[in-house]
């Protein structure tokens, strides 16, 4: 691979990272607003990136299944559906290991969810 491609590839690396970042805020976001609406600007300025942006991460997000609403019009925005405890899930070990090798790459510190995810998925594997 040359020295251009390999930046690039660093590049793009770089990027996906930087979005699976972003979408994880917006979902901590809208889950902390407990239902409520949150701006699509709003979340955009508080996480440094532009209105477009966001919106292709909450399409993607969406896309993925999260039950992201939108609400459209002048007081508008975005909410979380089903913002309440979510059920209890039971997971198979490769499936644990596919959450974790996903974390992993994401950075397990990266907020304290994930932290917190990463501790109880490497405690699953051990009971």
């Amino acid at each position: 691979m040359d020295r251009d491609a390999l930046a690039a590839a660093s590049r793009d690396g770089h990027l996906a990272l930087r979005r699976v970042e972003r979408q994880q805020a917006v979902i901590e976001r809208l889950h902390a607003a407990r239902g409520a609406r949150r701006r699509i600007g709003d979340l955009a300025r508080d996480l440094g990136v532009s209105a477009r942006t966001l919106a292709r991460d909450v399409e993607r997000l969406r896309d993925s299944g999260v039950p992201i609403v939108a609400h459209p019009g002048r007081d508008g925005g975005i909410s979380l559906a089903g913002a309440a405890e979510p059920a209890p899930i039971r997971f198979d070990l490769p499936e644990i290991a596919a959450l974790l090798s996903s974390l992993a790459v994401l950075g397990p510190t990266v907020s304290p969810s994930a932290a917190s995810a990463m501790r109880k998925l490497a405690g699953a594997i051990r009971a």
